[in-house]
């Protein structure tokens, strides 16, 4: 993605104007403009020791490349990566490819998947206390990196995690399941790289910022319990093998904890934030002359609730210029949550995704409020499994559908907000972006 040189209109191009802030947030987390900050030395030439890159999550296609031009030409490199189907970027001329890079299914696992964990877990072998591992963890590996537990097979693991997906649960519930069911998260991947030196660089796409919870934490202490992962199944009513339940009553799945000798040494560093997204959005709103207030980068719960809490906020500063004075851009962030609906039998299936669905919430709350614009997408660029990244809403959109015989009651029962807003020609499409720092929402008031 790129940034134009011209900065459209707030009043004139309220619409474009929000494109543009969602675009500077994505730029602010792409990979190539934060990681050399954070690289650590190669290993020295008289140790012998060697460089193994190792990754997964929707950015790691750009964060691969982003290690390759910045590592030294003459210092040896080699790894393997795994993104999202779509989702590696094109390789810039001229750079030399170091670290493979493949692709899998997400956010349910498939076989290639599996297959890519099991070559990362096999590559970690016969390391030295001479090599260092240099781990890309973003948004997205919990489902990349899929090695299923002893007991479980693929096929458990994608009904497991479809059933987590449709619950409603949090993303810290689902990836306490997850590091629990396998055999490379919750810190298990960094524990096969003993006796190495560890440093992981990750990109944050969750509410808290916790490595622990980004991507389930393969190279990071879990301090989340085998008990931890059975009250959350039993919460969302999620079937689990009897024999892997068992396991899990036991402790025998018990991931490794802070304090675990696995661990010494280990380096982990937060490149990329939401928090740094939407203050890199909020700068240039003013640089537009809007006031921009960041409410928080850690909003969660049911999306088209947070819509409606947004549309409170938003009618009270155009009403009444509290708690914010007009005009202003309200901005935030974090990881909401959508829990399906039952179908009618022979019901069409609603689609769409998390920033659909706040947008359906929110636009269903203003009632066509004057002088409200708001813009919600996901900062990879893809909102669930759609080809969009989210919507946009204006004072317009509840008349425009209803010209078009639309219900909003009716898609939000169906959660089908990508039939609402394309109807409406207000899906955010983008294309994946290469990096994940969650939800961005931004809301204008003039």
């Amino acid at each position: 993605m790129t940034i134009t040189d011209t900065v459209p209109d707030p009043v004139r191009q309220s619409g474009e104007f929000l494109e543009h802030l969602y675009r500077v947030a994505v730029r602010r987390a792409l990979p190539l403009h934060n990681t050399a900050a954070f690289l650590p030395p190669p290993p020295s030439r008289e140790s012998g020791g060697r460089t193994l890159v190792l990754g997964a999550g929707k950015a790691g296609g750009a964060m691969a490349q982003a290690v390759e031009a910045l590592w030294p030409a003459d210092a040896p490199l080699s790894g393997l990566v795994v993104t999202r189907y779509h989702h590696t970027p094109p390789r810039p001329a001229g750079l030399p490819q170091r670290i493979e890079v493949v692709e899998a299914a997400h956010p349910v696992p498939d076989a290639a998947g599996l297959a890519a964990a099991e070559r990362i877990l096999a590559l970690t072998q016969g390391l030295t206390e001479n090599d260092l591992v240099l781990c890309l963890i973003s948004g997205g590996g919990s489902a990349l990196l899929t090695l299923p537990a002893d007991g479980l097979t693929l096929e458990d693991k994608q009904r497991i995690n479809k059933a987590l997906l449709e619950s409603g649960a949090a993303i810290d519930e689902m990836n306490c399941v997850r590091k629990h069911l396998s055999r490379i998260k919750g810190g298990r991947l960094a524990a096969a790289c003993a006796p190495a030196r560890v440093v992981t660089l990750t990109i944050s796409d969750v509410p808290g910022d916790d490595p622990s919870v980004i991507a389930s934490g393969p190279t990071v202490p879990d301090s989340t319990t085998c008990a931890d992962a059975l009250a959350i199944l039993a919460r969302y009513r999620i079937d689990i093998p009897a024999s892997v339940r068992a396991a899990l009553q036991a402790g025998d799945l018990e991931t490794p904890k802070p304090g675990d000798a696995v661990f010494a040494g280990h380096a982990v560093h937060m490149t990329a934030t939401p928090q740094q997204s939407l203050e890199a959005a909020a700068e240039a709103a003013r640089a537009a002359g809007v006031q921009a207030h960041i409410l928080s980068d850690e909003i969660e719960g049911e999306s088209r609730e947070v819509g409606k809490v947004h549309a409170a906020l938003a009618r009270a500063v155009a009403r009444h210029g509290q708690p914010f004075a007009r005009p202003c851009v309200v901005l935030s962030g974090g990881e909401t949550t959508v829990t399906i609906r039952p179908r009618a039998p022979g019901a069409a299936k609603g689609r769409g995704g998390r920033a659909g669905e706040f947008c359906m919430g929110l636009a269903q709350a203003l009632q066509g409020q004057a002088g409200v614009w708001a813009l919600a997408a996901d900062t990879d660029g893809i909102d669930g499994v759609e080809d969009n990244a989210g919507a946009c809403v204006a004072p317009d959109t509840l008349a425009r559908a209803a010209a078009q015989g639309l219900s909003i009651a009716d898609h939000l029962d169906r959660n089908d907000a990508y039939g609402y807003f394309d109807a409406l020609g207000d899906l955010v499409i983008t294309g994946p972006t290469h990096t994940n720092v969650n939800d961005f929402r931004a809301l204008l008031i003039l």
